[in-house]
């Protein structure tokens, strides 16, 4: 981050240095993270519950790193108003509607078993020079899930064949699969989504008007596309071939997935 500026003591940029630091509710959910990990590693108490608490509470982090990514970029490149409505915080609850944008992804991950996108940061486009910019804005988010995909199946790949309780990396396996899921799904080009967001920059005058009629309804549009059998069939062969190239067992997250519905159990 750029310096104060002169004159603007615990400013970064014209922005109070409070709207950077990352929120409790963030910190709490980290700390859930590690706690719910070590429970996992040593088996306390009920395993099932231990893997739900430590797959979703690791979804929920990777979800504020991925909005918080959006605006950190955004700001970079010229919005303020991100950092002034609270998304430079990693407060989950600042990324538009905590139902739609928290409850649902989180819902998906526990009966689906996909990374479903979740959180909207709000961007001033016309604070925002340059398509490019734009673009970046837009790529910061699943860059992110790229991002946590890798080390995870490093992570895996790495600890694995050491040792260690089969639960434990089944929980790791399934927030692999689910990171590579959101990747996928984000870099789709469906209006509203990401990566149709990152094209939208590049479009003609009137194919930018037709994406912008579509684009609330993007995750209506991608629930559609899914559930068509062809399309959906392409996608998951796509996730799963990926996933196999990468080294990520598919009988480990298939057993985190089993895992992570502690009331099935």
């Amino acid at each position: 981050m750029a310096g104060d500026r002169p004159g603007g003591e615990g400013l970064v940029l014209g922005v109070p240095r409070a709207a950077f630091r990352p929120s409790p509710v963030f910190l709490a959910l980290v700390a859930l993270f590690v706690t719910s990990a070590v429970m996992t590693w040593r088996g306390f108490g009920n395993v099932r519950f231990d893997v739900f608490l430590f797959v979703v509470s690791g979804w929920l982090v990777s979800l504020c790193l991925h909005e918080y990514a959006h605006a950190l970029v955004a700001f970079r490149a010229g919005d303020r108003s991100v950092a002034h409505q609270g998304y430079l915080t990693l407060n989950p609850l600042k990324y538009s509607h905590p139902l739609l944008s928290i409850a649902l992804p989180v819902m998906v991950v526990l009966l689906g078993g996909i990374g479903l996108p979740g959180g909207a940061v709000w961007v001033d486009r016309h604070a925002i020079p340059g398509r490019l910019r734009h673009t970046l804005v837009s790529l910061a988010g699943p860059a992110t899930n790229v991002l946590f995909t890798l080390v995870l199946v490093a992570a895996l790949r790495v600890g694995a064949p050491g040792g260690g309780p089969v639960d434990f990396w089944a929980a790791v396996a399934l927030l692999a699969f689910l990171q590579l899921t959101a990747s996928l799904l984000n870099l789709l080009p469906v209006p509203g989504l990401d990566g149709g967001n990152m094209i939208q920059p590049w479009l003609s005058p009137p194919y930018r008007r037709m994406y912008d009629l579509f684009a609330p309804y993007g995750f209506i549009l991608l629930f559609a596309l899914l559930w068509n059998p062809t399309i959906g069939g392409w996608f998951f062969g796509a996730v799963f071939a990926v996933g196999d190239a990468l080294g990520l067992p598919p009988g480990l997250y298939a057993r985190g997935l089993e895992l992570v519905r502690f009331w099935q159990g």
